[in-house]
């Protein structure tokens, strides 16, 4: 049976190569899009959708299919405060999952981050651990929650800063390989593994996939 797949984070590292890896596998016959701005992708298995994501109700009767995939996320200095990176890195994913979860989308896959915890005191780190524990009370047959580390890749808005941490850390892993589960990835991998992970069954609601095995899964 066809499914139809729902992105969200499209044109972020992992988002464009998970919606390329969605429109060439052959379980996705319809694979939409939800964007602020007009990605140039064009494509028969693709419906894209422009939309404010302050105003989901709008647009909620096209959240329907089989799989949300969630690929969101922004850092502190390209949303230019912590307000603006909490309302995407927490509100807008929220808000859409639970329309999703409405709609009856039965699976989620969740991008988030190592070391989630929404007891943390580091801000990035404790909103993503407040978005993984309030997607798992919503009304999902299938909750995955990825937690990669730093991501690698060609972005369209090369983070400098970023892509030298994760070269030190990998440096530093070499050494010290008790740091292991810091090491980089490739957000290529990432959304293979995503991919790979809508097909398997577990036997618990929500499951979390660590690095080594978002390795394993891609």
């Amino acid at each position: 049976m066809s499914k139809t797949a729902l992105v969200i984070g499209t044109t972020g590292l992992v988002g464009s190569h998970l919606v390329q890896e969605l429109l060439v596998n052959e379980e996705y016959s319809t694979v939409k899009v939800f964007v602020r701005r007009a990605t140039g992708i064009s494509h028969p298995k693709l419906q894209e959708f422009i939309c404010n994501f302050n105003r989901l109700d709008e647009i909620a009767e096209n959240i329907k299919g089989d799989v949300l995939y969630s690929a969101m996320g922004t850092t502190l200095k390209q949303a230019g405060s912590k307000e603006n990176q909490y309302e995407v890195d927490f509100t807008y994913q929220y808000e859409f999952a639970r329309l999703a979860a409405d709609n009856d989308v039965k699976e989620y896959i969740l991008v988030s981050s190592v070391s989630a915890n929404a007891r943390s005191k580091a801000f990035y780190l404790r909103i993503k651990g407040e978005l993984e524990e309030a997607v798992k009370n919503l009304d999902f047959e299938k909750i995955i929650i990825l937690q990669p580390s730093g991501l690698m890749g060609q972005r369209d808005n090369k983070r400098k800063r970023e892509v030298i941490g994760i070269a030190m850390m990998n440096a530093i892993i070499r050494v010290l390989p008790g740091l292991k589960k810091y090491r980089g990835i490739k957000g290529a991998t990432v959304a293979k593994a995503m991919v790979n992970l809508a097909k398997k069954s577990f036997n618990e609601k929500a499951i979390t996939i660590r690095l080594d095995e978002i390795f394993e899964y891609a």
